[in-house]
């Protein structure tokens, strides 16, 4: 795969609320592609986190897509609000949803990409129906709930897996469905989870705990370490 169709996507969770605005700027001016935006609601997940309205407060910041992760139950009711607030991908875990079809429909229907989120332990069984309503497989490689964590290695195994069977979708439908990774990141695995199929990732820590400073390209050379590292395939 070519350099250009890699997505790198920080996630906000590891970025400094105070001055979110700045990172969400300063980072997609360093090179990154999408803005990862996780959203727990304490229930789901133990955690509470951000919802639309932070999501709306920082759209004016970037024209890169906003690439919501939706870490709640239930599901349908929040879709709609995020779309309003100018996301542009959402995902979900299918655990989350009583009705998988309909919530990746709420999520089309409202103008954004749709996409499933799958934990260490769920079987990748639920994408096998809906794939013509997917946009983005999201395999978790922690544990969901709090940034930091270390990358599980048999997430590598998982994500052949997944690619496997978007890429037998693609040759039988023309349409190529992304597969994104998050949890654990960083310049020394990105070359081994991109041999195993995934395109896009997820980096919190690995770039928003590099650079203390103001210089709005202080994460030039974590996004470029990863860059490089995929440009070695």
């Amino acid at each position: 795969m070519s350099q250009a169709n890699f997505v790198i996507a920080p996630s906000i969770l590891s970025a400094n609320f105070a001055r979110l605005g700045e990172e969400v700027a300063n980072v997609i001016a360093s090179g990154a592609d999408w803005i990862h935006f996780d959203v727990m609601d304490n229930h789901y997940v133990p955690n509470l986190t951000i919802g639309p309205l932070v999501c709306e407060a920082i759209r004016p910041c970037t024209t890169a897509p906003i690439d919501v992760h939706l870490m709640v139950k239930p599901v349908d009711r929040i879709i709609p609000d995020f779309a309003k607030a100018g996301a542009n991908i959402i995902t979900f875990h299918p655990e989350a949803s009583e009705h998988v079809d309909r919530s990746l429909s709420l999520i089309r229907e409202a103008g954004c990409q749709s996409g499933l989120v799958f934990n260490p332990a769920t079987p990748l069984d639920y994408m096998d129906h809906v794939l013509d309503k997917i946009d983005v497989i999201l395999l978790m490689s922690v544990n969901p709930g709090f940034g930091g964590q270390k990358f599980i290695p048999g997430t590598l195994a998982k994500a052949r897996l997944a690619r496997a069977k978007l890429d037998a979708y693609a040759q039988a439908s023309g349409r190529r469905i992304r597969l994104e990774i998050d949890g654990g990141v960083n310049a020394a695995n990105i070359a081994e989870i991109a041999r195993a199929g995934v395109d896009a990732f997820v980096a919190g820590s690995a770039v928003y705990g590099a650079g203390k400073d103001s210089d709005a390209h202080r994460y030039d050379s974590i996004i470029g370490a990863l860059r490089e590292q995929l440009a070695n395939l």
